[in-house]
Parts: C-alpha cells; structure tokens; sequence
C-alpha cells in the first residue's frame, strides 16, 4: 500500500508541475502572432497532440514563442517529453516529430535520444521501487516468457536488449516497467535504449522537420524532400538488418511474437476469437 501511495504522490506531484508550466506561457513577441492581431496570441490550451493537424498547431505556436523564450519552450518540452516517458504513458513518435518541427532535425534528434533514455531510465527507477511485485501480478505470462528469455540469451543480452528494442516485439513502455522485474542491470538498460533507439528516433524527427517545412505538394516531391525520405529508409533498414543478422545466429527469440506473447498463446487467442 505504501509503495501505491509514493507512486501515486510523485504522478501527482509532476502532474502539478506540467500544469503550472504549461498555464503560464510568457509573453511572446510583440512584432507578430500565430493567428492575433497587434502582437497579442490567440489564447491556446496546451495539451499533447493526438492527430498531425494539432501537431502542426502547437508546432507553430511553440516556434512563435521559442523566438524570445527558447530557454521556456525547451523547459516545457523537456518536461512533457519526461512526464510520458517517466509514467509509460504512450505517444513518444508525437513529441519526437514535435521536436523535430520546433528545434530542427538534428538539435531535435539529440534531444529526443537525451529524453528518451532519460525518461526510460526514469521509469525503470520507478518500477524497481515502487510496482515490481504489481508487474509480475498483473502480466504473469509475459513476465515469464521475457524472464525466460533473458536467461536464454544472458551471455549476450545487451544484443538481445537492443534486438528488443529495433524489432519491438513486446512495447517500449512495458520493457521499461519489466526490465527491474527481470533484474536487468542498470548500465545495459541505459545504454540499450539510448542505442536501440537512435533509428526511431531519427524518422520521427525527420518527419516532424519535413511536415514543418512542406506547405504543398509540389514541397513533397522536391529533390530534397526525397532525398530525406531515403535517408530516413536507410537508417530504418540498415541497422535493423545488421541486428536481424546477428540475431539468427546468436540470440534465441524463438517462441516470441510482434506483441511480446508466446506462438502458443498468440494460437490459443485466435482459437477464442
């Protein structure tokens, strides 16, 4: 009971927190506004972005008050980012391509790589103290077929973290509650997020810079556009196959599907269905 109190403080302690943050937005720049007239913004309500057009919305209204208040946009963004890594509250591609669109794709890229580990790290921190026995009670099975796993392929598990993490079999927020379940040592953890990350990060940040700038499609089908829409393949293709490679001959992951369940589980749900 005592460690659902502690967890329940510390969500809404940081709940508390973003509010505040994201209700007292300075006064942006008097020279222009997004949608206002004599330098005053139309009143938006932050919120996180559910579909591409409020993305585009609140891009544009946090790029117009990063003119003046880039240390204030880059604090609430930070915070965000953390608040639904921290919790395992899905939705990271949004605010990867949100960082994307406001801070370019590179100053966007290191960004999202910082808060995803950063948060990641955060939410195993939180499941080691206060949900561990909670993990095990509520998802017994994946539990065990992930703990079965792991022994498996204990020799080589920085490879089979980062397996997980490029072909996710199981989600990224349920590795990040069940890695203390399955006494992962905190070094390979981080690293293997940082790392494993890198190619998901990258596309949802490119595609945010790249819908940021397009405004037709004649923006689509340029040269350039293309040529990152390419970029963006390779780096989705390549090191996954070079991980794909690996993993044939030196991980087990047999037994395994795309949503973390064993083959016999996944036939017996299809048999219900």
């Amino acid at each position: 009971m005592r460690s659902i109190a502690g967890l329940v403080s510390i969500v809404a302690a940081a709940t508390v927190c973003l509010y505040l943050l994201s209700t007292h937005l300075p006064p942006g720049p008097k020279n222009a506004a997004p949608g206002g007239e004599d330098g005053v913004a139309q009143e938006y309500r932050l919120k996180f972005p559910s579909d591409l057009e409020e993305l585009r919305e609140l891009a544009e209204m946090l790029k117009f008050y990063k003119r003046e208040h880039h240390g204030y946009v880059l604090l609430l963004f930070c915070s965000a980012y953390l608040y639904k890594q921290s919790f395992a509250i899905p939705g990271s591609s949004f605010l990867n391509m949100l960082a994307g669109a406001i801070f370019g794709p590179w100053e966007g890229l290191v960004l999202a790589c910082l808060l995803t580990t950063s948060g990641s790290t955060f939410c195993f921190l939180l499941s080691s103290m206060f949900g561990k026995q909670y993990v095990a009670q509520l998802f017994p099975e994946k539990v065990a077929l992930l703990q079965r796993k792991v022994e498996e392929n204990r020799s080589s598990l920085f490879f089979f973290l980062l397996f997980l993490r490029f072909f996710p079999m199981t989600p990224n927020w349920f590795l990040n509650i069940t890695c203390p379940v399955l006494n992962i040592p905190m070094p390979i953890f981080f690293f293997s997020v940082f790392i494993g990350l890198i190619p998901y990060n990258f596309i949802c940040v490119r595609t945010g810079s790249m819908l940021s700038q397009i405004s037709s499609l004649d923006d689509l089908f340029s040269r350039r556009t293309l040529a990152q829409l390419l970029a963006i393949a390779l780096v989705a293709l390549v090191p996954g196959a070079l991980i794909k490679h690996y993993s044939k001959t030196h991980l087990k992951v047999d037994g395994m599907n795309s949503n973390g369940t064993s083959q016999a589980e996944f036939k017996q749900e299809r048999r219900r269905r």
